[in-house]
């Protein structure tokens, strides 16, 4: 493929990608909520949220290294971690602790996006090597208290070293995309059960694949010409809002 066919497949610009991110996410959600796992369309809902972990992790990296202030986007980001707290374990309580109202089951997406970005903080300024292995290693931990344990910093570590090259992007999703396909094989007995295991640990990375995809063919490194400023505090707002009315839908549905 020549470079200017290449240039004429990135349609997407950040914002685009962001709000297709939010949509997958919402699917996940609503499977998580209110659909019986181990069912075709729970399966086939919560692996297509996976686009959102990777895409999300991606541009915050990328936003960390354009931000005018790196102070208020750590703040905004605390600040919505804060917001989203409550809509949170009021949507996910019954899920994750078997809890009909409401109970603390962790720290939500917004929070593990601030871990990570304290990991990229610390990657940057932390200037002997053993302090900043012992820092990344605890916010690590600290994420297993949160959604996207453990795969949101892998994968803002490897954007990270990634940078700008192709190659390395590409290996950072193929990488990621390996290892959460790991984490879900899940082998049972017997041939049957292996075959299984190993086709769903296949197709859990599906969405992390296509978030590879869509960022290395067709991102072209822009944002929207317009509404740049409704974008911005939409991605913001949508996640404490959306996931606020799932969790009174559920309630009102017990």
């Amino acid at each position: 493929m020549t470079a200017q066919c290449a240039d004429d497949l990135k349609l997407l610009n950040r914002d685009a990608i962001k709000y297709i991110a939010m949509f997958t996410m919402f699917l996940n959600h609503v499977a998580n909520i209110f659909l019986e796992p181990g069912t075709m369309l729970f399966t086939v809902l919560v692996d297509i949220g996976y686009f959102t972990a990777p895409v999300m992790c991606y541009f915050l990296v990328e936003g960390y290294h354009y931000t005018r202030s790196k102070k208020k986007y750590a703040r905004r980001l605390a600040v919505f971690a804060l917001i989203s707290e409550l809509p949170f374990c009021l949507a996910f309580s019954e899920v994750y602790t078997g809890e009909k109202i409401i109970s603390f089951c962790g720290f939500n997406m917004i929070f593990t996006l601030f871990l990570c970005f304290c990991i990229l903080f610390v990657m940057d300024f932390a200037g002997n090597e053993l302090v900043r292995i012992f820092l990344i290693a605890g916010l690590f931990i600290l994420s297993l208290f949160s959604d996207w344990a453990l795969v949101a910093p892998l994968f803002t570590v490897l954007f990270a070293r990634a940078g700008k090259d192709k190659r390395r992007i590409r290996k950072a999703y193929l990488t990621g995309a390996g290892l959460f396909a790991l984490m879900n094989f899940n082998p049972g007995t017997g041939l049957p059960g292996i075959m299984y295991a190993f086709v769903y640990a296949i197709l859990s990375a599906a969405g992390i694949l296509a978030a590879g995809v869509v960022i290395v063919r067709l991102y072209n490194g822009k944002r929207m010409e317009r509404g740049k400023t409704f974008s911005k505090w939409f991605f913001y707002w949508f996640y404490p809002v959306h996931l606020l009315i799932l969790g009174i839908i559920r309630i009102c549905a017990l």
